[in-house]
């Protein structure tokens, strides 16, 4: 993963990323129940700083970087994750949270929803990501 200043811990059925949002708003990064890891909606945000602010193409990277972090403490890969979606406060990012699903799902192929929302916790934050993984 690319987003190495992110140290994720695992508490049995709870990963945790350390995040700020975590602590305030009361939730883990990701649950493990079974066979199956959901992650919370991840953003470009690392040590409670936006990243790439302007840039939804990296911004989509770096939160499937930590999604995809979660997922492997949670016990599954890359190649386990069954569904993506995202949410985007701009229509013209579309295209770019796209390719950059594209990019790190190529083969893996998950199924997919993109929602265009009025705004995310930050301004700065032009996409949100959650994934989904299931061992088969």
């Amino acid at each position: 993963m690319s987003v190495s200043s992110i140290s994720m811990e695992s508490t049995g059925p709870r990963v945790f990323s350390g995040g700020i949002w975590e602590e305030k708003y009361g939730y883990a990064r990701a649950v493990v129940v079974g066979d199956r890891v959901i992650v919370s909606g991840c953003t470009a945000t690392v040590d409670g700083e936006v990243r790439h602010v302007g840039d939804a193409f990296k911004q989509s990277l770096t939160a499937l970087d930590i999604a995809l972090e979660a997922v492997v403490m949670g016990g599954l890969t890359p190649d386990d994750v069954v569904m993506v979606r995202y949410y985007v406060v701009d229509q013209r990012h579309f295209d770019l949270v796209g390719r950059a699903i594209h990019e790190v799902f190529n083969k893996v192929r998950p199924a997919c929803t993109g929602v265009r929302v009025a705004g995310l916790v930050d301004p700065r934050m032009l996409v949100e990501i959650e994934i989904e993984a299931l061992r088969a």
